[in-house]
């Protein structure tokens, strides 16, 4: 039964609507797609959702999931936020009309620039920070904030637009109603996943330090060689602002970080905290001055960058070539280690390259 205020599903197809273009990206168990109004021309992506055909059935998603990000894409309109525009529905799929956000993905535009100070880097954590203050106001949580879910709307402006996307794991925080749940991105999970303790909007936090570590370095604060050592180094808050890539990082920058990557909860930073900081809002000209004159090493920002999605790529590979071999001797495979394998490839908004998505981490 659909639950109250939830939107329509429109049973007709999608097709008679809108004309279906290239494929944008996919993932597990959905492909996007630009399409087009065939009445006003406008663009959109169109996100394919394979809907699970049964409850015995591993494949596909759950109506309920399917709904639960629905629901909370019903709820939000900033600027700094993907935006749904309809839904549809057949026998097979649901169809979400979402914004077109066609800039790619920040850390690549980043990686193409040959300067970046400090003070440009805040502009565009501000933004994120924005896009997240909102959903925080909302009691959303995201848990899955990671570079290739931070998008530009186009990157043919000096501070592109900013869009958060990808609200598949997105969760509704209940006063009084404790949620637990391992999932994620391992490299960007906060230690409460990790440990299955009670979540909240911490765990957004979290994230931010871990993507801020990385805009400032291109390298990875936790990330491991193996997945275990990585959930290990982040329970262990076990991190380092290595001299090679943090040379000209300001003590502004680096006390944002610390302040984000910390495993006590309640003394973790709220959005709120984070906006109001120093290194976003300078209190005086001593700090703006700081802001302006640190610069972030952009060579080793790429070469770390380009490590880090090397590493990330070949341990999928290599997972997935383990489990092939497994299958040819027969040997039973645990579906979830099946699935983090298909849904660590790229998932959904906007995205012509396949990269790394997100899987659970259990």
């Amino acid at each position: 039964m659909r639950s109250p205020g939830m939107a329509l599903f429109k049973q007709q197809k999608v097709e008679d609507i809108y004309e279906i273009g290239e494929e944008l990206g996919s993932g597990q168990f959905a492909i996007v797609k630009k399409c087009r109004d065939k009445s006003t021309g406008l663009e959109y992506a169109a996100k394919f959702i394979k809907k699970r055909q049964s409850r015995a059935s591993r494949r596909g998603v759950r109506r309920e999931e399917i709904e639960r990000e629905v629901s909370i894409l019903q709820q939000i309109l900033h600027a700094n936020i993907i935006k749904l525009h309809d839904i549809y529905e057949n026998k097979t799929d649901v169809v979400l009309i979402l914004e077109l956000v066609s800039g790619g993905e920040l850390f690549d535009f980043l990686a193409q620039k040959e300067s970046l100070s400090e003070e440009e880097a805040t502009r565009f954590i501000k933004q994120i920070l924005d896009g997240v203050n909102y959903l925080h106001s909302k009691k959303i949580a995201h848990f899955d904030l990671k570079p290739e879910n931070i998008m530009l709307l186009d990157k043919n402006i000096p501070i592109p637009h900013i869009k958060l996307i990808d609200f598949g794991l997105a969760h509704k925080i209940e006063d009084g109603v404790e949620f637990k749940n391992i999932f994620g991105t391992p490299e960007f999970v906060a230690p409460e996943i990790v440990n299955y303790e009670p979540l909240g909007l911490a765990a957004d936090m979290w994230s931010i330090g871990v993507i801020t570590y990385i805009l400032l370095s291109g390298a990875s604060p936790f990330l491991g060689e193996t997945k275990q050592e990585t959930l290990a180094n982040i329970t262990a808050v076990n991190y380092e602002f290595d001299e090679e890539f943090f040379s000209n990082t300001s003590d502004l920058a680096k006390d944002f970080i610390q302040k984000l990557l910390v495993k006590d909860t309640r003394k973790r930073l709220t959005i709120q905290e984070a906006l109001s900081h120093p290194w976003i809002m300078p209190v005086d000209k001593r700090q703006a001055l700081v802001r302006q004159s640190s610069l972030v090493n952009m060579e080793n920002f790429r070469r770390q960058y380009a490590r880090r999605r090397w590493k990330l790529s070949y341990r999928i590979v290599s997972l997935c070539n383990q489990l092939s071999r497994s299958l040819v001797k027969k040997v039973l495979i645990e579906d979830e280690s099946m699935r983090n394998c298909e849904s660590d490839s790229e998932d959904l908004s906007q995205r012509k390259a396949t990269r790394q998505r997100r899987s659970s981490i259990s």
